[in-house]
């Protein structure tokens, strides 16, 4: 065992203590009045934090954010300790175990010179293993607990497997044409809306049509949801910044001395958008 294992492996050891001391008698109240629920919805925060210190390249950032995440998973093994379900042993054993038999191409037989291989070989032996498994249907595989939008592209790509997808021809025709057909009928139920004769729930339902539709048509395309909509999302808040330089540099040349962007009319903030999109590709 090198240094570095043995040192990861005594720190870990030290931080499963830390975790069930905090959570014993005489820790700390909050820790202990905690219980899957209330955790669950820092766990997404956490992993979102993750994401955003990779985005920004940030690594003294991202070894914090990882030590989050890490307590999490200590927090959820501590609990289920407790109630005598699993322990963070297990947790590790049976993560050890899955790498292992993954991966027969490094630590078996089985040959795997591309990650084209590997992928045909993780995907062969996770449909072994989810056939030991009662399932109801082909869909049970994919979480329900994801991100909405990620559940719609796993839920097209399973389907998919069983040759239930629109048609491969390199340029997605098929889901272009649905999203124009969803896009219509979503008008149609707010124009009813306006009328007075679709209620919200329509325009919900149609609206969601829409989404799938848009995840599918990301999975054909090969681009990752949350990747593109939070680099779009990355990409307004640059612009929408730099319309508040704008608008200051602005005021300032005419000598006043602030105008909010809350009192300019359309018209002007679209100037101002223009003027930071243009300044961007420049």
């Amino acid at each position: 065992m090198s240094d570095t294992t043995e040192n990861a492996a005594q720190l870990f050891a030290e931080a499963v203590r830390i975790m069930a001391r905090l959570r014993g008698p005489g820790g700390c109240p909050w820790d202990r009045e905690q219980n899957f629920d209330t955790i669950k919805k820092y766990t997404l925060e956490e992993t979102y934090e993750v994401f955003d210190a990779i985005e920004r390249r940030n690594w003294p950032d991202l070894k914090d954010e990882l030590g989050d995440l890490l307590l999490q998973v200590l927090f959820y093994a501590q609990m289920a300790g407790e109630a005598g379900d699993f322990t963070i042993a297990d947790v590790i054993e049976n993560l050890n175990a899955k790498l292992v038999r993954r991966h027969p191409h490094v630590f078996g037989e089985a040959e795997a010179q591309t990650s084209g291989e590997v992928l045909r070989h993780w995907d062969a032996i996770k449909q072994t293993e989810k056939a030991a498994q009662q399932r109801e249907s082909l869909l049970d595989d994919v979480p329900r607990t994801m991100p909405a939008m990620m559940e719609a592209g796993k839920l097209g790509s399973c389907a998919a497997k069983v040759g239930f997808d629109w048609p491969e021809d390199g340029q997605a025709s098929g889901l272009f044409a649905k999203l124009a057909e969803e896009t219509a009928e979503l008008q149609a139920e707010v124009v009813q809306r306006a009328q007075g004769a679709a209620n919200e729930d329509a325009v919900a339902a149609e609206f969601g049509d829409l989404l799938f539709t848009m995840a599918n048509l990301a999975r054909h395309l090969q681009v990752d949801t949350e990747t593109a909509l939070r680099g779009t999302n990355a990409k307004f808040r640059r612009r929408f910044a730099a319309m508040e330089r704008a608008n200051v540099e602005s005021v300032g040349n005419r000598g006043v001395e602030s105008v909010s962007l809350s009192t300019l009319s359309a018209d002007e903030l679209e100037a101002l958008w223009q003027q930071a999109k243009q300044r961007e590709r420049e």
